[in-house]
């Protein structure tokens, strides 16, 4: 079992997939899979992205620097409303951010986060790095370094890392074990390369997961084999 989780978490977990705000339903099953995971007492950070709202990418009439912070915003929106709706099911939870002040959000201080993990809290970071031109990808391998985390999780679509794209190849394999250098070197997209250095760099291992599946999140945090493990060289 994992101690200290990052959990990278898209957008779309709020809204369905291809949808934009916030779904009832998406929101009830994201809730469904985080409070078991709690009440192991495993300290939760999560980052979550913004493709509900805003997806940078096709903003086209913008430069990439306005679109991504654009993008970032969407994020802190994002990371205030999952902290309410965890709040609501009696979660306690603050979310993090340093690039807007709001009452509701609390500053990227080190000590400040680090004492509401041990005291159970979830940690909602917004923001993504606070940096345009990098990914919320990027943002969860940073923060996964700056909390100590044993593992970052990545919530995604597809039951974990395959060899070429399942949706347009029928023979793709599945891919239950890989090292950073491989997936770096064989061009694996379901984390860009900026995320994969950094956690290369730092030796924090990756499990890529279908968080769609029920019970997924809480399986792979209590060390079964679900998904794609990413690990060092």
């Amino acid at each position: 079992m994992y101690k200290r989780v990052l959990l990278k978490l898209s957008g779309e977990v709020l809204s369905g997939e291809g949808g934009r705000g916030f779904d009832e339903a998406s929101v009830d099953y994201l809730l469904e899979e985080i409070l078991p995971v709690i009440r192991t007492g495993t300290q939760l950070a999560i980052v979550i992205g913004a493709g509900n709202i805003v997806r940078g990418r096709e903003l086209r009439n913008l430069r990439n620097s306005r679109a991504d912070e654009l993008g970032m915003l969407g994020t802190v929106m994002n990371a205030v409303y999952l902290k309410e709706v965890l709040s609501g099911a009696g979660v306690k939870a603050v979310a993090v951010s340093s690039i807007v002040k709001l009452p509701s959000l609390d500053d990227h201080k080190y000590d400040r986060i680090e004492k509401s993990l041990e005291s159970g809290e979830v940690v909602v970071f917004g923001g993504g790095t606070y940096l345009p031109f990098f990914t919320t990808d990027t943002a969860a391998a940073v923060r996964a370094i700056e909390i100590g985390s044993d593992v970052i999780i990545k919530g995604t679509k597809v039951d974990g890392v395959y060899d070429k794209d399942p949706k347009k190849n029928d023979d793709a394999a599945k891919i239950d074990r890989i090292t950073f250098a491989s997936a770096i070197e064989n061009n694996i997209e379901v984390m860009d390369r900026e995320a994969f250095s950094i956690c290369q760099r730092y030796a924090v291992p990756v499990i890529v997961i279908d968080f769609f599946k029920k019970g997924n999140l809480l399986n792979a945090i209590m060390g079964e084999k679900i998904g794609t493990l990413v690990i060092p060289d």
